[in-house]
């Protein structure tokens, strides 16, 4: 288990374009996910227990957001190689399986995984209309099974309040799952 670790949010921080695939067949940047109201990066693989216990909750917040015009995206950065579970393939069916409606991007060389400095999955990012990082905590409190009776969803909430308002919430809780799971 590998949890984000707990810092100030330095809200000056801008996301980093990017060129990555998807699985389905195009290539996307930062600037072809964004939302006019702002964005939400994930990073995520197909193995992890972490990523498995929240994928359908994650999916429907994704789908809310997206209604608030929020661009929303992951991005598995796993070393395919040493884990054939993460493989392009692997990611297709995964997202199938869970019927992803926003892109699946793979981060082959892990480049992006390290300039957003995602050391886990899942890994939240969540960015103002600007491109500013204003949220990098969690889905809810469900780790590995459901959230608490009446627990907050504080990824949509954080998204709810930045496309509101430009900023994210005060306190925010880091994310914890598997390591990411970098090539030699």
């Amino acid at each position: 288990m590998t949890a984000h670790p707990p810092t100030d949010l330095d809200t000056s921080w801008q996301a980093v374009n990017f060129h990555l695939p998807a699985i389905d067949g195009r290539t996307y940047t930062f600037t072809d996910i964004a939302g006019t109201k702002g964005t939400v990066l994930v990073f995520i693989c197909n193995h992890c227990p972490y990523v498995k216990a929240v994928i359908d909750r994650l999916v429907s917040d994704a789908r809310l957001l997206a209604e608030d015009s929020i661009g929303f995206a992951a991005i598995c950065p796993n070393d395919a190689e040493a884990y054939p579970d993460d493989s392009f393939a692997n990611m297709a069916a995964f997202a199938a399986r869970h019927n992803l409606h926003f892109p699946y991007l793979h981060d082959e060389d892990q480049l992006v995984a390290k300039a957003f400095g995602a050391v886990c999955t899942p890994d939240y990012f969540g960015f103002a209309a600007d491109g500013s990082l204003r949220y990098c905590g969690r889905l809810d409190d469900g780790r590995t099974g459901e959230p608490s009776p009446g627990a907050p969803r504080e990824l949509s909430e954080a998204m709810h309040l930045i496309a509101k308002t430009g900023e994210g919430p005060a306190e925010q809780i880091p994310s914890i799952g598997c390591s990411i799971k970098w090539k030699a």
